[in-house]
């Protein structure tokens, strides 16, 4: 006789390992290769192929903070790129990066309390 073969629950790894290897590339890419590192897009593109299974869990609310966490930081430094023509865009795009490296250290510490970004104070 043979046994029919099911796929095991825990195959692959957990939700709480997938945020913080989105967290850790997020962070990568924008220490080490400036905005838009091949990290940062590998990063958005798992937190957006990742979403749906997390629905329902905290990690949705850290999928989304990412997420969002990009597009307001992809639009801060374009308008910081722009305004570099009138010498205010150093400035701008400096409070870009200080932004969003709190919004990543204030997820992932949120993510080790077990708590969404926007519950964690």
């Amino acid at each position: 006789m043979t046994e029919a073969m099911f796929p095991e629950d825990n195959s692959g790894p957990n939700m709480r390992t997938i945020t913080h290897v989105i967290y850790g590339l997020f962070l990568l890419g924008l220490i080490g290769a400036a905005f838009l590192g091949l990290a940062v897009v590998a990063a958005i593109v798992l937190a957006y192929f990742k979403r749906s299974d997390a629905v329902g869990t905290l990690y949705a609310g850290h999928f989304d903070w990412v997420i969002k966490t990009f597009w307001w930081g992809l639009l801060w430094m374009v308008l910081s790129a722009i305004a570099t023509h009138i010498f205010i865009g150093w400035i701008s795009g400096l409070v870009a990066i200080v932004w969003l490296l709190y919004r990543l250290i204030k997820g992932w510490l949120a993510l080790f309390a077990g708590q969404t970004p926007e519950a964690a104070i």
